[in-house]
């Protein structure tokens, strides 16, 4: 049996070549060795950073209403303390919505446009020396970024935008189900991280709100993380700390999630939430699909590892503009 990309390797080349790759993985520990160029390169496995900002006296959540999302935004975070507190001059920011889907906006599939053009401007006037917006989406990542209205209005507003075809994967310590995953390169860069997930109804976690939104970071081989997903979800929770998770509840979709697609599934709810616990935010969306926090394993377990608190009671509520 020949390589097909170098014809006249035997079969035990091959094999022997294998088995060299596997001893010089096992040699440099953590990492991965990989053939690039005819030359064994390894590439050691980069450490997720905590991009968490401490914040005293304040809310860990804020919920905005009304029927203009930037204005949603803009109040949902003042109440926090201002974007201020969380991006400082000459920094970089990292946005992570949901663009996983070919969809309108009006189907509720991925991140409402204007939620994130408005997060990308308030970053720019605090002084972000870098804005980018970022997704590795499921269907096509050109259709979902342009069907979305995401890469117009973020783009406008001063981001870069980079979808599946300009990101860059690196392996990375990841740890539980997600161990052997290679992450968004940009991520791992970026001196702050912003979640900002859509309130969707999901076939197998029951809903898919922030903690769910990080399978958006992880490259090929993810699909297996749905075998045990409550599990997978409180661990990329406890993985990935974000200085700040915006969820997006303008319109939600309630039913056949996380695609969508029926207009008869979406729910105009009008408000966003900005919160620093991922725990308090997950259970603030699933509140309004009519869920239980208590009822969802994920947010179960993202409590008993102690990443928040799905107390309803901690939302700031703000009320309509």
């Amino acid at each position: 049996m020949s390589d097909p990309e170098r014809p006249g390797i035997t079969r035990r080349e091959a094999v022997l070549r294998l088995a060299s790759t596997a001893a010089a993985a096992a040699a440099v520990g953590v990492g991965v060795a990989v053939f690039h160029d005819r030359r064994l390169v390894t590439a050691a496995a980069a450490a997720i950073p905590d991009w968490r900002v401490p914040i005293a006296s304040r809310p860990p959540a804020a919920a905005a209403r009304g029927a203009d999302p930037a204005a949603n935004v803009r109040r949902a975070v003042a109440a926090l303390g201002g974007v201020g507190r969380f991006v400082r001059p000459g920094e970089s920011v990292l946005i992570k919505p949901n663009v996983g889907w070919d969809r309108l906006p009006e189907q509720a599939a991925d991140t409402d446009p204007a939620v994130v053009a408005e997060l990308v401007r308030l970053c720019r006037d605090a002084g972000a020396r870098r804005v980018v917006v970022a997704d590795l989406s499921c269907n096509d990542p050109r259709r979902c970024f342009a069907s979305s209205g995401i890469a117009a209005a973020a783009g406008a507003a001063g981001a870069e935008v980079l979808d599946a075809r300009r990101l860059r994967l690196t392996p990375a310590a990841l740890a539980g189900l997600a161990q052997g995953l290679e992450v968004v390169e940009e991520l791992l860069q970026a001196d702050r991280v912003i979640n900002v997930p859509v309130v969707k109804h999901h076939s197998l976690s029951g809903v898919t709100i922030g903690m769910k939104n990080w399978f958006g970071v992880l490259g090929p081989g993810r699909n297996r993380l749905h075998q045990e997903i409550d599990r997978a979800v409180a661990e990329l929770g406890a993985t990935f700390r974000p200085t700040l998770t915006l969820v997006d509840a303008t319109r939600i979709l309630a039913a056949n999630g996380p695609v969508g697609g029926s207009l008869a599934d979406v729910r105009a709810v009008g408000a966003v939430l900005a919160a620093t616990d991922p725990v308090l935010a997950d259970a603030w969306g699933a509140s309004l699909l009519g869920r239980r926090p208590a009822t969802l394993g994920f947010i179960a377990q993202a409590e008993q590892r102690g990443l928040g608190r799905a107390d309803l009671a901690l939302v700031q509520e703000l009320g309509t503009a």
